[in-house]
């Protein structure tokens, strides 16, 4: 019988790992030229929004098909889909069309990185994992620290929408890989699959960010819309529960959340998914127009978070077999609540630099967390299981993503509201385009260009003000984990 070849199969989950990197950091760095570009500042943080939703709201589905009909044929339909919106995003000519590419980018990517680490999972043994995992956030980390690089020079070069093809022909190398050369047990299981729970959780989700990105800017919070989407998304909700409690085989089995190490790791894997967010979106908006650097240096600024990421990962997998999951994730807490605090104190005459520190802090704290929470939770159930737990977690940082993007978009747009309103100034949030290129920052009269700098200065310092405090709620919320060391497995 043909057995997999282990090496291979993990190369290829290695590239599938890249493409998520390069989405991370190499839209963020191009985001700015995006805009000056096709214009709808506005529209800014749906560009993000559209890709998260979407990933989060398919990746439990996913990771269910997975279980159901085995890992190949949903990752090959995954990365196939995001490929697809990978070539339209480049082809997009006005922010809408754009974003509406970026929803069919994201309902293939809610395959590629759980899939990618569930069968990880499944060729590797309990003992295994743990170093594995390391290797994969490593590799994850180190292809992110040549997005950043990447991205600046394509956007400085032949144009920025080549920071979407470049995930065209790694991807195709993935796909291949894991076709040819992974072997998986034979399914005799007869598939149910939840499409009523699907469906209330898009709709739930989709009303639910509207409203986060919407609220204070496209209505009031107080109108009758913004109640209606608020009410109309927790019911929605409720009635997902519900469905999902009474369906013969759920897209979230509720069950497995009763295991403290999936439920606690999962909560604080919404909190630092925010963090992430919040960095990734945000700081090349505030290097390149606040500090008027270039997009190759505020691609360093989110380097730092690359770098720290896949050295604390490469450490967190044999810190797990040292010192246990609870002491590896408590010392990843603690970075976390350092990097978002050094952001807070952030000034625009500090420099790159001391952005570049912040976010080398928030690299390493999720490096630490995220390899511990992958092995925990892979090692807590059995292999029929493996797919959905590991895509509970992916699940919850990407709901936390999402939830983050719009909260944060939100405050950073009404915040720059409020400024134009309360120095009398007959601006609009696309006003911000013009200072987010050289070029167009020379267009501008000084005293115009120095109050917009310090309306955007002053809303992001409200954005990482949040963020300061999602990390604090992470770091006690990782107190709810289970206290064991050493590795276990069910599987």
């Amino acid at each position: 019988m043909k057995k997999t070849n282990r090496p291979l199969v993990l190369a290829s989950v290695m590239l599938a790992m890249f493409i998520g990197a390069v989405e991370a950091t190499i839209v963020s760095t191009a985001m700015p030229s995006i805009s000056a570009d096709l214009g709808g500042f506005s529209k800014y943080s749906w560009v993000f929004s559209a890709y998260l939703l979407m990933s989060t709201v398919t990746v439990l589905l996913y990771g269910k098909l997975s279980d159901i009909f085995g890992r190949k044929p949903i990752f090959a339909f995954g990365i196939i889909l995001f490929l697809i919106g990978s070539l339209l995003c480049g082809l997009a000519s006005s922010m809408e069309q754009l974003i509406f590419y970026r929803f069919i980018q994201g309902i293939g990517a809610g395959a590629v990185m759980p899939i990618a680490t569930t069968i990880v999972g499944d060729i590797y043994t309990a003992e295994e994992r743990g170093k594995i995992q390391g290797y994969l956030s490593s590799v994850w980390g180190i292809s992110a620290v040549t997005g950043p690089a990447i991205g600046g020079f394509l956007v400085a070069t032949i144009g920025w929408e080549y920071v979407f093809w470049v995930n065209i022909p790694l991807g195709i190398l993935a796909l291949a890989g894991v076709l040819l050369f992974l072997v998986e047990p034979q399914k005799k299981t007869k598939p149910s699959i939840d499409y009523l729970g699907a469906f209330l959780l898009t709709v739930s989700l989709t009303s639910f960010l509207y409203w986060l990105v919407e609220g204070g800017v496209g209505f009031a919070w107080n109108s009758a819309l913004s109640y209606s989407l608020s009410l109309g998304a927790a019911a929605v909700f409720a009635v997902f529960v519900l469905v999902e409690k009474k369906a013969k085989d759920p897209m979230m089995p509720f069950d497995i959340w009763k295991n403290k190490s999936i439920l606690y790791a999962n909560l604080v894997s919404l909190f630092t998914g925010m963090i992430l967010i919040s960095v990734s979106s945000y700081l090349p908006t505030y290097v390149t127009g606040v500090m008027e650097q270039p997009a190759t240096v505020a691609g360093f600024t989110l380097t730092a978070m690359s770098i720290g990421w896949p050295i604390a990962a490469f450490f967190s997998g044999r810190l797990l077999i040292k010192i246990g999951y609870f002491r590896t994730s408590l010392a990843g807490g603690i970075f976390l609540v350092i990097g978002s605090l050094l952001f807070v104190a952030m000034r625009p005459e500090f420099g790159p630099l001391w952005a570049a520190m912040s976010s080398f802090m928030i690299g390493v704290g999720m490096g630490l967390t995220s390899t511990a929470f992958i092995v925990s939770i892979q090692a807590a159930v059995t292999y029929e299981q493996r797919g959905t737990a590991t895509a509970s977690n992916m699940f919850m940082r990407n709901l936390g993503s999402t939830i983050g993007v719009a909260l944060l978009g939100s405050l950073l747009n009404s915040s720059l509201l409020k400024y134009f309103q309360d120095n009398e100034r007959d601006y609009t949030l696309n006003s911000v385009n013009g200072m987010l290129t050289e070029d167009s920052r020379n267009q501008l009269p000084v005293d115009v260009l120095s109050f917009l700098q310090e309306g955007l200065t002053q809303a992001l310092q409200n954005v990482y003000s949040l963020t300061a405090i999602f990390a604090v709620i992470s770091f006690v919320l990782i107190f709810g984990l289970p206290r064991k060391k050493g590795v276990s497995s069910n599987g």
